[in-house]
């Protein structure tokens, strides 16, 4: 290894010959012409005078050209380091490559996992010299406000760059060097530009800077060779190059270097070997010839020792050494490292700032593919160990999955190795779903660490496993795989429950895990437990979704009617719609028993027509209708018996209300079915209170919540097997049947005919009703099933009578069951303590709610007039009811004797019917399917009258 000064005419010769596209010059004549001119070329290095001396004297143009454009060349291929800059630079204008999920994702999965951190300083960093543009750190020469440039290091030898700055007072060569190094923010690039500014000013022969690293707090605190024997000719990549080929690491307080960094204080040697400091060790491997030494600490703002700079050889006039360097030589060397030290203090900053920035962006794409992938447990996994072990550059990575069962016990094992990453060793789809390896791990597993890690939350850095009393040697035994230092640390999950262990194990570049190891890794175990638990909780969507397809099949097998029964109804004979009185406005269900509604309904959709026009199969629809007539439970009044009595209304009105020009057949069937389902499966509760006992439907539906759970459980039984009644319509007939079905049945819901009836109202009023208008008939049809859900108020008065004690009993069920289970006043209508007030009540929803629609229905369509007569009647005797109570209030306030007057009242409103006392039971609070008026202000359905009571075992 030669370490002479090279000259500029020895570097262009040789230069020259290497660029020869491989091909020396010399191989052109002769071995005797070869060796003169080697011969030539170092007494040529060696005097580097004589060769500026000769070139400028005997050099032609074109000599002179062939120079520059050799030099242009191998400029070109500095520029990724060192460009000049046309505008002084800042931090902010200092261009950063980002990391964006195309870094990460265009190379494949061994660019992208690759090592993307560097390691500066035996410290993983993640960002890259290469990567990093130089303009930030150029110097600014164009700019300077100086009338001497700044240094020309390009085409000047060393001792004509001496002599330029020479040609300066002191004052303004250190003005000048100091500019030199005031841009720069790559450390790198400037410690290299220091040390050769030191080299200048001393007029060393070589230069070396060593960081200070580790805590100073804990006392753990070491030295790093940053660059190496710098020279003013010597390029940055040369520097790094000789750092590298010495000791990672150079102890606090011993050596030379050591001893500087430690007290504070320089270090001046004139023979280096009579120090018993000075390790002649670097000279026998270097072979170079270390004289004298100058150690000087490098310091921060603060005074704080940062660095340690050391000059080496002081050189005299043509290459001849001195024995020392002198008190000005200490002076001046001083005096720039105080400039350095700051500038360097600063740089740092700037570098960790980017370092944080590229870690934040780092994090950001693990993130993003964790969230992105959550469909595996062991992809997400995989990938976690693979971006970790990339980034944190161990030998080993593992997560340990604890088992729900057994606490401290691990039930899967994950591994990645570095070798993994090898070129063809395993592919991308190979790594990405590899299974755990929970039976044969590929690396032992050292259980007295993980298991303490997992139950007691505590993070392990272990720089020695075998000094470590909790680690185990003989899981090694047997492998080939030896445990230096281990870093272990918790997973958890959002409710911060442990939830696993992961794991590294060896550093590949021998060193110790770090703090920022641990900062990075703990970043890391947060994402893999999240990963983890929404996989997890995914994985569980998932079961639970087939746990629930698993139940809708046993449900509709239990809820759709026996093949034997539908069997033995399409045998029985239908009667006809006379012998039912179907067509009649004032239809009483009473005498029916449950076998006759089914046959009546039957009759309902054979009359109009449906199984023909529909190709509806006879023994499906008998199937559907005993199916649907079993999906509604034995509640008060929201039963089958309810259903039924609006499906006759509404049949009613199909067929005697001259409809024809105004629905289609499709509408027609649409709503027939769905007065049919409009309640199926109800509960005996209304809406508000499915949301205050937070049930599970009102955690389905936000609104309209037991209407569109009838529509749910309607569809279910459309779509089971042998209750099929759609299935011979066309794609968009079904769709079509469906949405009107849909809207048919979120109809009954009150809180939606408040928001409708004014568009229907409006157009009626303003005689701009156009029946060909598909949405005047969206308007009509839920008009026309709101008229039905509540045309019980139409019936006969005995009717009514009976339909309202059955809703009032209802009604008071739910409110007992507020009382009971949610701690809740009810509403009066709902609060059994209140019933004295439901005559009152009863007009109040027959102003609000009845007449309006039944009004507006009769204007827009005549033929639905006797509706609006029969709730008008019963209207008036609500109305008598509620002022009798008056009476009686104000009697019993008075003191007077009221005995017989609720007898003759009530005989005066039933016309002879048998008297009912209002002590024990209410009189009637008449049909109020609807009724919610929430605390909230909003309007909801309570409940639903119907056309018909419930038969006599039904009543309460």
């Amino acid at each position: 290894m030669r370490r002479g000064i090279t000259g500029p005419a020895g570097a262009g010769l040789t230069g020259y010959r290497r660029r020869k596209g491989g091909v020396s010059m010399a191989a052109e004549v002769d071995q005797a012409t070869r060796r003169e001119y080697e011969s030539m070329e170092r007494w040529l290095d060696e005097h580097p005078h004589f060769t500026m001396d000769y070139f400028t004297r005997k050099a032609t143009r074109e000599m002179v050209n062939a120079w520059l454009f050799s030099q242009a060349l191998s400029q070109t291929t500095m520029t990724t380091r060192e460009t000049v800059a046309s505008a002084p630079s800042s931090g902010a204008q200092t261009p950063v490559r980002r990391v964006s999920s195309s870094d990460l994702e265009s190379r494949g999965l061994f660019g992208s996992y690759r090592p993307i951190l560097t390691t500066v300083d035996g410290t993983p960093s993640f960002i890259d010299p290469q990567t990093i543009t130089r303009a930030a750190t150029s110097t600014t020469a164009t700019t300077t406000p100086s009338s001497v440039s700044t240094p020309r290091r390009g085409g000047l030898s060393t001792s004509q760059l001496r002599q330029e700055l020479r040609a300066l007072d002191e004052r303004e060569m250190m003005l000048q060097l100091v500019r030199d190094i005031s841009n720069d923010l790559d450390v790198n690039l400037l410690c290299h530009k220091i040390l050769q500014n030191v080299s200048i000013l001393t007029n060393a022969d070589r230069c070396s800077l060593f960081l200070v690293k580790g805590n100073k707090e804990t006392g753990e605190r070491y030295l790093i060779c940053k660059l190496f024997d710098v020279n003013i000719h010597s390029t940055l990549e040369e520097a790094e190059s000789q750092a590298a080929g010495q000791e990672s690491r150079f102890p606090w307080g011993m050596g030379i270097v050591g001893y500087t960094a430690a007290t504070g204080e320089k270090v001046n040697l004139a023979n280096a070997y009579e120090d018993t400091r000075f390790n002649s060790g670097i000279d026998l491997q270097t072979g170079y010839k270390t004289l004298s030494i100058l150690s000087m600490p490098l310091r921060d703002k603060d005074g704080e020792v940062i660095g340690v700079a050391q000059v080496v050889n002081k050189c005299g006039g043509y290459g001849k050494r001195t024995e020392a360097f002198n008190e000005h030589d200490e002076k001046i060397f001083e005096s720039y490292m105080a400039f350095c030290g700051v500038r360097l203090h600063n740089a740092s900053l700037y570098e960790q700032s980017q370092l944080e920035v590229r870690r934040n962006q780092v994090l950001l794409e693990l993130s993003r593919l964790i969230l992105a992938e959550q469909s595996s447990l062991s992809g997400i996994i995989n990938k976690v160990l693979m971006h970790t072990q990339s980034l944190l550059q161990c030998e080993r990575c593992q997560v340990l999955l604890l088992d729900d069962t057994s606490k401290g016990m691990f039930s899967q094992v994950f591994e990645c190795a570095a070798s993994d990453f090898e070129e063809n060793n395993m592919n991308q789809e190979d790594l990405l779903n590899r299974e755990s390896s929970s039976k044969t791990p590929r690396f032992p597993i050292n259980i007295k660490i993980t298991s303490h890690v997992a139950l007691t939350g505590e993070t392990l850095n272990i720089p020695d496993a075998y000094k470590d009393e909790r680690f185990d040697p003989s899981v090694e035994e047997g492998s080939e795989n030896r445990t230096r230092c281990i870093l272990c640390m918790p997973i958890r999950n959002s409710t911060r429950d442990i939830i696993g262990v992961m794991q590294l194990v060896n550093k590949v570049d021998d060193t110790i895990f770090s703090k920022h190891d641990e900062h990075l890794f703990e970043a890391f175990a947060i994402f893999c437990g999240m990963g983890i638990h929404n996989t997890q909780m995914y994985e569980k969507v998932v079961k639970a979704m087939a746990k629930q397809r698993v139940a809708l099949e046993c449900l509709s097998y239990h809820a759709v009617a026996s093949e034997e029964e539908a069997d033995r109804l399409t045998k029985q004979a239908i009667p006809s719609s006379d012998w039912y009185h179907l067509l009649r406005w004032e239809f009483d269900d009473l005498g029916l028993q449950d076998e006759d509604t089914l046959k009546a309904s039957i009759r309902m959709f054979m009359d109009m027509d449906y199984l023909r026009k529909f190709s509806i199969n006879y023994k499906s629809l008998c199937r559907w209708m005993l199916s649907v007539r079993k999906n509604y439970r034995n509640v008060t009044y929201h039963n089958w018996r309810h259903a039924f009595n609006v499906a006759q209304m509404m049949f009613t009105m199909l067929k005697t209300a001259s409809m024809d020009g105004l629905l289609d057949d499709l509408e027609g069937l649409a709503l027939l079915l769905a007065c049919l389902c409009h309640d199926l499966d109800h509960r005996g509760t209304n809406n508000s209170f499915q949301m205050k006992s937070n049930h599970p439907l009102a955690q389905l539906y936000s609104t309209s919540t037991m209407e569109r759970h009838h529509f749910d459980q309607c569809v279910m039984i459309l779509t089971s097997e042998g209750t099929e009644l759609l299935s011979s319509m066309s794609k968009d007939d079904y769709a079509k049947c469906l949405d009107i079905m849909e809207h048919a049945i979120l109809s009954t819901d009150l809180a939606l005919y408040f928001k409708w009836r004014g568009g229907f109202f409006s157009i009626v009023d303003r005689n701009e009703a156009d029946w060909s208008n598909k949405d005047h008939r969206k308007l009509l049809r839920s008009m026309m099933m709101t008229a039905c859900d509540v045309a019980a108020i139409t019936k006969p008065w005995p009717v009514q009578q009976r339909v309202a004690q059955l809703v009032a009993s209802e009604f008071f069920e739910q409110g007992d069951l507020e009382k009971e289970q949610l701690k809740i006043q009810p509403m009066d209508m709902m609060n059994r303590e209140k019933k004295d007030k439901l005559p009152e009540m009863q007009v109040d929803f027959i102003d609000a709610i009845c007449v309006p629609v039944y009004k507006y229905l009769a204007k827009a369509i005549p033929s639905l007039h006797p509706m609006l007569k029969g709730c008008e009647d019963n209207r008036q005797n609500w109305q008598q009811l509620a002022e009798g109570r008056k009476e009686q209030d104000a009697a019993k306030t008075a003191g007077k004797e009221v005995d017989g007057i609720e007898g003759e009242d009530a005989g005066k409103v039933t016309n002879g019917e048998k008297e009912e006392s209002t002590e024990e039971e209410p009189a009637a609070i008449g049909d109020s399917p609807s009724r919610i008026m929430l605390e909230t202000g909003e309007e909801e359905r309570n409940g639903a009258g119907g056309c018909c009571p419930e038969r006599p075992t039904c009543a309460s």
